[in-house]
């Protein structure tokens, strides 16, 4: 009991901030969803699911959510692959800790400072992109402008960004796998494929369930480099969830009861993809 109660006293000021900052804007919003609480409105009342049911009827919010979800769908696969294929090529590398240091190096920095650096990258007239593109004959993009391109632009900037962290990840799972397996694979004429296939993945199940929870979790709250970038536009083509919730609470006359609707909206979205996920990816590793 002394040792339990010289634990939860260590743990009492974590806690106590999780509980302040986490824990009570958590149920604080889930209690403004229900009103039509907005700024300067004394008289707050309850509404019951009408911030649910309008946002039925909210095309813009239809819209965010899809193109929220095709930001997800397509930048998944290259948040899988990419980081992946560096780790394979950087696992056994003498330079290993260098080049990791230098893949990892872009996801320390803000997410102001990457919107920046591409919205630079990205510039039609001074950008490096088309600069190439005028230099091989090729007519320049609006690449930010264009509703064609715009969400690509976004999903590139984003794969740039965290290829790194994901990097490392992939690397602590890949060490872990002992090496005599691969050995016994190749005295039994199995080739670097069949080892991939057989051995690697398999044992990599739990690092592929966390990356492919972590970045889905956080490409539904993508915001900053929508912000940074294009601000939701051309017209509606980049306007993800957070985006309109952001605008809805802070923009649109404060409307912080539809705003905590949309969160929850969110929020239940993002439950059912983890619960699906971790259905589809889990099992146990065997060696």
């Amino acid at each position: 009991m002394r040792q339990t109660r010289t634990a939860y006293l260590f743990l009492a000021p974590g806690l106590a901030l999780f509980v302040v900052f986490r824990v009570y804007p958590l149920l604080e919003g889930l209690r403004l969803s229900f009103t039509n609480a907005r700024l300067g409105r004394a008289a707050v009342r309850y509404v019951g699911i009408a911030n649910y049911t309008r946002l039925l009827e909210d095309t813009r919010f239809h819209v965010s959510l899809a193109n929220t979800a095709f930001y997800t769908v397509a930048s998944t696969l290259p948040v899988l692959v990419i980081p992946l294929v560096l780790a394979l090529a950087l696992n056994r590398g003498a330079l290993r800790t260098v080049l990791r240091s230098v893949f990892f190096f872009p996801f320390t920095l803000s997410v102001v400072t990457v919107g920046l650096t591409w919205l630079w990258l990205l510039d039609p007239v001074v950008g490096p992109f088309n600069y190439y593109l005028r230099t091989a004959g090729l007519p320049a993009r609006s690449w930010l402008a264009d509703p064609a391109t715009a969400m690509w632009a976004i999903i590139a900037t984003t794969v740039w960004w965290v290829t790194g962290y994901y990097l490392v990840i992939y690397l602590a799972g890949l060490q872990d796998i002992p090496r005599e397996l691969y050995e016994a694979a190749a005295l039994d004429g199995a080739s670097g494929w069949r080892s991939f296939r057989s051995i690697t993945l398999p044992l990599l199940r739990p690092v592929l369930l966390f990356v492919v929870v972590t970045h889905i979790i956080g490409s539904f709250q993508l915001f900053g480099q929508v912000f940074v970038l294009t601000g939701g536009g051309p017209g509606d083509a980049t306007r993800t969830v957070v985006q309109h919730l952001y605008e809805a609470a802070f923009q649109n006359f404060f409307q912080f009861g539809a705003a905590s609707a949309m969160a929850w909206a969110l929020f239940a979205v993002i439950l059912l993809f983890s619960i699906f996920q971790f259905r589809l990816l889990r099992g146990h590793t065997e060696y």
